[in-house]
C-alpha cells in the first residue's frame, strides 16, 4: 500500500499509469487533479448499491473492492474483485440508468471519484483529452464484454453438456 494519506489530494503521478488516463498529457493530468476528489472507504463500507442513482465512477488508487450482482432469486454473487488501477461505476457517467451492481470495499481503500460533471469539465477544457478518456473507457467496457461472453458461453456449454451427456448413458 502507498504511504500517501487516505484523504490526500490525488497527484498526476498517481494517475499517469492508470489505463483510464492513458495517453493524457501532464497538463491534463494536473487539470484533472484540481477537480477530482479522493474517497477513502474502510473495509466493509458499501460504496453504492444496485439500483441506486448513478452519476459517479471511481478509480482504485489503493486497496480492493468487490462487485456484487444480485440474481433473480435474491442471491448476491461476486462478479469481480478490483484493485489498484482498476475502475468501476463507469456506466454511471455514460448512461442515466440506475446502478447495475453493488460495490463494497474489501480493504481500506483510496479511490478517486470521477463524476459526470468532471467528464463535462474535461470536455469543455480539452475535447481531444475527453475523447481519449472516452476511448479508454470504451476499450475497457469492450474487454469486459468479451470476458462476460466467454463466461456465458462456457456456462451454456456446461449446462447443455450436463443435460445431453448423462453418466452411464451409452449410444447404440
Amino acid at each position: 500500500m502507498s504511504s500517501t494519506p487516505a484523504g490526500a489530494p490525488v497527484q498526476p503521478s498517481e494517475l499517469r499509469n492508470i489505463g483510464l488516463f492513458g495517453a493524457l498529457s501532464d497538463e491534463i493530468l494536473e487539470f484533472l487533479c484540481t477537480m477530482l476528489t479522493v474517497h477513502a472507504p474502510a473495509a466493509g463500507d458499501t460504496l453504492f448499491r444496485e439500483g441506486d442513482e448513478a452519476r459517479t465512477m471511481y478509480v482504485v488508487l489503493n486497496g480492493e473492492v468487490e462487485v456484487l450482482k444480485r440474481s433473480r432469486n435474491g442471491v448476491d454473487a461476486r462478479v469481480a474483485v478490483l484493485g489498484p488501477g482498476d475502475w468501476f461505476g463507469e456506466m454511471g457517467v455514460v448512461d442515466i440508468q440506475p446502478r447495475s451492481a453493488t460495490v463494497r470495499a474489501l480493504a481500506p481503500s483510496r479511490l478517486v471519484k470521477f463524476t459526470a460533471q468532471d467528464m463535462d469539465a474535461l470536455y469543455r477544457h480539452d475535447v481531444r483529452s475527453y475523447s481519449i478518456v472516452i476511448l479508454n473507457l470504451a476499450r475497457e467496457l469492450s474487454r469486459r464484454l468479451r470476458v462476460a461472453d466467454g463466461i456465458l458461453a462456457d456456462l451454456i456449454a456446461n449446462v447443455l453438456n450436463s443435460y445431453l451427456v448423462r453418466p452411464g448413458a451409452g449410444g447404440g
